[in-house]
């Protein structure tokens, strides 16, 4: 499955580019529709672990963080971190393709623009 964020009127919008484009809107499967983003991963090595709507990440690592500290993985629990927010689409983009890219990102998120920033009409 290829995923690929876009921002379309103010939406990050999440398509699965491995399904057929649709032969009336020319759009692939829109899996999710959301105003912010957040991302999961490891902060040691900056793997991703979920993405999607901020409300089902963070239950998700606090459901994994629990879980993992009940089974004496103190270290592995303490290592997923939650950004979440209006992130730049490319950032997110690249977190989805690039292993290890979210760690990065992480370290450069305080001098990242806002990501709903349009830069170019046609991204709207």
């Amino acid at each position: 499955m290829t995923l690929q964020y876009q921002l379309k009127h103010g939406n990050y919008h999440l398509y699965d580019l491995s399904t057929p484009a649709s032969r009336i809107t020319g759009e692939h499967r829109l899996r999710l529709k959301s105003d912010t983003i957040a991302i999961a991963f490891d902060a040691s090595t900056g793997a991703l672990r979920e993405h999607g709507s901020p409300m089902r990440i963070h239950s998700w690592a606090a459901n994994a963080r629990r879980r993992l500290r009940a089974s004496g993985a103190l270290a592995k629990a303490n290592d997923i971190v939650v950004v979440s927010g209006p992130l730049p689409v490319d950032e997110i983009n690249k977190c989805l393709k690039i292993n290890g890219y979210c760690r990065d990102m992480f370290t450069r998120l305080s001098s990242l623009p806002h990501g709903k920033r349009v830069t170019c009409p046609a991204q709207q």
